[in-house]
């Protein structure tokens, strides 16, 4: 595809940030847009093809495993290189390339991994031969010689202390968190945290992997600043940029597809669906152990 100018340039709403995407193949736009040339990117978030043979309207989702394999590398390598030092780079990548992208930005990049976290949904696709898959990883590299970003408090949930137990130790806690709260665990899951699919208010349509508004909204929450610089080398959807602009952050990205490009930029300057609605929320999984009566003495088998 030639290039083109920026899809769309958004600069609306008063305070909200501004979001440009550039149309064309991320490992030959990336280079087109100046906060990647000059090393100022705060921020990636990818959530690449997975490879699966997924009908794209124009990407080919079924190259060779070391075809793959190498334009994966290139993607990270020009992405790597657009971050600044102490700027976070987040890969939603399944299980088939998860561990190759931990060894790659680790050994031959030299990031620093902060967490594997994993994003869990209750919708898999059903099969009768293995598991059911029922998850992505979220992988949180960091890219030494600066300093790192890192925001608890916008990300702070309920902890199971109190939620389950209304236990009073966490009403007084004294690691610097506020009465009650945590930050959130390496595996997320809940209410808005499903694959966005059906009639869910979130949903665009042509994405069958499309990401939940609250995944976004946490990660850039925690790694980033108002101000700062965002990218998304896959913009697909738009989900990143809609969130990175609605909190105030500088969001560029990349798109293969014209037409999915203009459909994120109108879904950009529509604004988030979900915002803040997680904040304080409890993740448990049980429910108030202090309100369903006397507890049920347990039963031993001998």
């Amino acid at each position: 595809m030639p290039r083109t100018p920026p899809t769309h340039s958004i600069n609306k709403k008063g305070q909200l940030g501004r979001a440009r995407i550039w149309v064309g193949d991320c490992r030959g736009m990336l280079s087109e847009i100046p906060e990647v040339r000059a090393g100022k990117v705060d921020l990636v978030f990818a959530d690449p093809p997975f490879n699966w043979s997924r009908a794209y309207d124009q990407w080919d989702d079924s190259m060779p495993e070391a075809e793959y394999v190498e334009f994966t590398e290139e993607w990270i390598r020009r992405c790597h290189d657009g971050l600044r030092a102490g700027g976070a780079m987040w890969i939603n990548i399944p299980d088939d390339w998860a561990a190759e992208i931990v060894v790659y930005c680790k050994r031959k990049l030299g990031m620093k991994l902060i967490n594997w976290c994993v994003w869990h949904y209750r919708f898999g696709q059903n099969t009768k031969g293995r598991f059911i898959n029922s998850k992505v990883h979220a992988l949180y590299f960091v890219k030494p010689g600066g300093e790192r970003t890192w925001n608890a408090e916008p990300i702070l949930e309920t902890s199971d202390r109190r939620a389950i137990y209304g236990d009073p130790r966490t009403e007084s806690k004294r690691d610097g968190m506020p009465a009650g709260l945590r930050v959130p665990m390496d595996v997320w899951y809940g209410e808005y945290w499903g694959r966005v699919q059906g009639n869910n208010k979130e949903r665009r349509g042509y994405h069958d992997n499309q990401l939940p508004e609250v995944y976004l909204e946490r990660v850039i929450l925690s790694c980033s600043n108002p101000g700062n610089v965002v990218l998304d080398p896959f913009t697909g959807s738009g989900t990143t940029g809609v969130v990175a602009r609605e909190h105030g952050r500088l969001f560029v990205g990349t798109e293969f597809s014209n037409e999915n490009a203009l459909r994120a930029a109108e879904r950009i300057e529509a604004g988030m669906i979900r915002k803040g609605v997680l904040k304080g929320v409890s993740s448990a999984i049980h429910p108030n152990r202090r309100k369903t009566g006397p507890r049920t003495k347990r039963v031993t088998a001998k």
